[in-house]
Protein backbone atom coordinates (compact mmCIF):
# COMPACT_ATOMS: atom_id res chain seq x y z
CA UNK A 1 0.00 0.00 0.00
CA UNK A 2 1.19 3.66 -0.91
CA UNK A 3 0.81 5.90 1.20
CA UNK A 4 0.30 9.28 -0.27
CA UNK A 5 2.17 12.77 1.71
CA UNK A 6 -0.63 15.62 2.68
CA UNK A 7 0.99 18.58 0.46
CA UNK A 8 2.23 15.91 -2.50
CA UNK A 9 2.16 17.99 -6.03
CA UNK A 10 -1.37 17.94 -7.28
CA UNK A 11 0.18 16.89 -10.88
CA UNK A 12 1.33 13.81 -8.82
CA UNK A 13 -1.52 13.07 -7.35
CA UNK A 14 -3.69 13.48 -10.36
CA UNK A 15 -1.43 10.68 -11.91
CA UNK A 16 -1.85 8.31 -9.17
CA UNK A 17 -5.83 8.93 -9.62
CA UNK A 18 -5.62 7.87 -12.69
CA UNK A 19 -4.31 4.84 -12.33
CA UNK A 20 -7.29 3.96 -9.72
CA UNK A 21 -5.40 5.02 -6.61
CA UNK A 22 -8.05 5.57 -4.31
CA UNK A 23 -6.04 7.51 -1.72
CA UNK A 24 -5.41 9.44 -4.19
CA UNK A 25 -8.77 9.85 -5.29
CA UNK A 26 -10.31 10.19 -1.68
CA UNK A 27 -7.78 13.52 -1.78
CA UNK A 28 -9.22 14.78 -4.50
CA UNK A 29 -12.75 14.44 -3.28
CA UNK A 30 -11.65 15.78 -0.09
CA UNK A 31 -10.03 18.57 -1.20
CA UNK A 32 -12.35 19.55 -3.91
CA UNK A 33 -16.22 18.10 -2.69
CA UNK A 34 -17.22 21.33 -0.15
CA UNK A 35 -16.25 23.73 -3.20
CA UNK A 36 -17.81 21.92 -6.02
CA UNK A 37 -21.03 21.53 -3.83
CA UNK A 38 -21.88 25.12 -3.19
CA UNK A 39 -21.14 24.86 -7.31
CA UNK A 40 -24.00 22.07 -7.47
CA UNK A 41 -26.25 23.79 -4.84
CA UNK A 42 -25.94 27.35 -6.73
CA UNK A 43 -28.01 25.28 -9.43
CA UNK A 44 -30.02 22.69 -7.54
CA UNK A 45 -31.93 24.35 -4.66
CA UNK A 46 -32.51 20.53 -2.21
CA UNK A 47 -28.94 20.29 -0.74
CA UNK A 48 -29.58 16.15 -0.75
CA UNK A 49 -29.99 16.38 -4.52
CA UNK A 50 -27.25 18.87 -5.44
CA UNK A 51 -24.88 16.55 -3.13
CA UNK A 52 -26.25 13.57 -5.25
CA UNK A 53 -25.07 15.75 -8.76
CA UNK A 54 -22.20 16.05 -7.25
CA UNK A 55 -21.33 12.74 -6.51
CA UNK A 56 -22.68 11.64 -9.84
CA UNK A 57 -20.29 14.41 -11.60
CA UNK A 58 -17.40 13.09 -9.20
CA UNK A 59 -17.72 9.98 -11.22
CA UNK A 60 -17.08 11.65 -14.28
CA UNK A 61 -14.28 13.10 -13.01
CA UNK A 62 -12.35 10.20 -11.92
CA UNK A 63 -13.63 8.67 -15.34
CA UNK A 64 -12.14 11.28 -17.50
CA UNK A 65 -9.07 12.07 -15.30
CA UNK A 66 -7.17 10.70 -17.94
CA UNK A 67 -8.47 13.64 -20.16
CA UNK A 68 -7.23 16.17 -18.13
CA UNK A 69 -4.44 17.85 -20.05
CA UNK A 70 -2.54 20.18 -17.29
CA UNK A 71 -4.55 23.26 -18.97
CA UNK A 72 -5.78 25.75 -17.32
CA UNK A 73 -6.55 24.71 -13.24
CA UNK A 74 -7.65 21.70 -11.93
CA UNK A 75 -10.24 23.03 -10.04
CA UNK A 76 -11.56 24.74 -12.80
CA UNK A 77 -11.40 21.43 -14.73
CA UNK A 78 -13.29 19.72 -12.42
CA UNK A 79 -16.03 23.00 -11.78
CA UNK A 80 -17.16 22.33 -15.58
CA UNK A 81 -18.22 19.01 -15.07
CA UNK A 82 -19.90 20.16 -12.11
CA UNK A 83 -21.93 22.75 -14.18
CA UNK A 84 -22.33 20.45 -16.65
CA UNK A 85 -23.87 17.65 -14.93
CA UNK A 86 -26.04 20.00 -12.44
CA UNK A 87 -27.41 21.30 -16.28
CA UNK A 88 -27.85 18.07 -17.73
CA UNK A 89 -29.68 16.65 -14.34
CA UNK A 90 -31.95 19.49 -14.93
CA UNK A 91 -32.49 19.12 -18.42
CA UNK A 92 -33.52 15.19 -17.30
CA UNK A 93 -35.97 16.84 -14.85
CA UNK A 94 -37.20 19.11 -17.37
CA UNK A 95 -36.86 21.79 -14.58
CA UNK A 96 -35.78 24.29 -17.16
CA UNK A 97 -38.03 26.26 -20.01
CA UNK A 98 -36.34 29.25 -22.03
CA UNK A 99 -38.63 31.63 -23.48
CA UNK A 100 -37.58 32.28 -26.55
CA UNK A 101 -37.52 36.12 -26.34
CA UNK A 102 -35.05 38.02 -28.18
CA UNK A 103 -36.07 41.46 -26.84
CA UNK A 104 -33.41 42.24 -23.39
CA UNK A 105 -32.32 45.56 -21.79
CA UNK A 106 -28.73 45.89 -20.89
CA UNK A 107 -28.84 47.32 -17.27
CA UNK A 108 -26.28 48.11 -15.04
CA UNK A 109 -26.39 46.31 -11.95
CA UNK A 110 -24.58 48.26 -9.36
CA UNK A 111 -23.96 45.66 -6.17
CA UNK A 112 -22.38 48.32 -3.50
CA UNK A 113 -21.72 47.24 0.17
CA UNK A 114 -24.72 44.61 0.54
CA UNK A 115 -26.57 44.47 3.57
CA UNK A 116 -27.65 41.18 2.94
CA UNK A 117 -25.90 37.59 4.13
CA UNK A 118 -25.07 35.01 1.68
CA UNK A 119 -27.49 32.99 2.85
CA UNK A 120 -30.32 35.81 1.98
CA UNK A 121 -28.29 36.22 -1.28
CA UNK A 122 -29.00 32.28 -1.91
CA UNK A 123 -32.29 32.56 -1.19
CA UNK A 124 -32.81 35.07 -3.54
CA UNK A 125 -31.10 33.45 -6.38
CA UNK A 126 -33.10 30.35 -5.78
CA UNK A 127 -36.39 32.10 -5.84
CA UNK A 128 -35.67 32.70 -9.94
CA UNK A 129 -37.48 30.49 -11.96
CA UNK A 130 -34.95 27.46 -12.90
CA UNK A 131 -34.13 29.04 -16.43
CA UNK A 132 -33.54 32.67 -15.52
CA UNK A 133 -31.93 31.13 -11.92
CA UNK A 134 -29.09 29.06 -14.66
CA UNK A 135 -28.26 31.49 -16.91
CA UNK A 136 -27.65 33.55 -13.79
CA UNK A 137 -25.35 31.41 -12.50
CA UNK A 138 -23.73 30.75 -15.87
CA UNK A 139 -23.18 34.51 -16.60
CA UNK A 140 -22.80 36.44 -13.39
CA UNK A 141 -20.88 33.49 -11.22
CA UNK A 142 -19.28 31.27 -13.47
CA UNK A 143 -18.04 33.82 -15.88
CA UNK A 144 -19.62 32.53 -19.12
CA UNK A 145 -20.32 34.90 -21.80
CA UNK A 146 -23.40 35.13 -23.52
CA UNK A 147 -22.15 33.08 -26.73
CA UNK A 148 -21.11 29.80 -24.52
CA UNK A 149 -23.59 29.84 -22.75
CA UNK A 150 -25.97 29.81 -25.72
CA UNK A 151 -24.35 26.81 -27.17
CA UNK A 152 -23.96 24.92 -24.20
CA UNK A 153 -27.79 25.19 -23.65
CA UNK A 154 -28.75 24.64 -27.18
CA UNK A 155 -30.64 28.49 -27.64
CA UNK A 156 -29.85 31.71 -29.26
CA UNK A 157 -27.59 34.26 -27.37
CA UNK A 158 -30.74 36.76 -27.52
CA UNK A 159 -32.69 34.49 -24.99
CA UNK A 160 -29.29 34.15 -23.05
CA UNK A 161 -29.72 37.81 -22.57
CA UNK A 162 -33.09 37.97 -22.09
CA UNK A 163 -33.09 35.47 -18.98
CA UNK A 164 -30.64 37.14 -17.75
CA UNK A 165 -32.10 40.65 -17.88
CA UNK A 166 -35.85 39.30 -16.03
CA UNK A 167 -33.09 37.55 -13.84
CA UNK A 168 -31.73 40.62 -12.88
CA UNK A 169 -35.20 42.15 -12.44
CA UNK A 170 -36.47 40.08 -10.14
CA UNK A 171 -33.56 40.09 -8.30
CA UNK A 172 -33.60 43.72 -8.22
CA UNK A 173 -37.47 44.31 -7.19
CA UNK A 174 -36.80 41.49 -4.48
CA UNK A 175 -33.80 43.49 -2.92
CA UNK A 176 -35.95 46.39 -2.42
CA UNK A 177 -38.54 43.97 -0.99
CA UNK A 178 -36.05 43.16 1.48
CA UNK A 179 -34.59 46.69 2.56
CA UNK A 180 -38.07 47.82 2.91
CA UNK A 181 -38.89 44.66 5.05
CA UNK A 182 -35.43 45.59 6.96
CA UNK A 183 -36.08 49.29 7.54
CA UNK A 184 -39.75 48.44 8.48
CA UNK A 185 -41.49 50.51 5.77
CA UNK A 186 -43.34 47.31 5.03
Amino acid sequence: MKIIQLHQDETEIIKLAVENNRQAQQQIYSRFSSKMLSVCRQYIKDIQLAEDVMITAFMKVFTNLNKFENKGSFEGWIRRIMVNECISYLRVQKKVKFVEDEMYVEESFNATDSQFSIDQIQFLIDALPDGYKMIFNLYAIEGYKHNEIAKMLGISEGTSKSQLSHARKMLQTQIIILKKQDNGTE
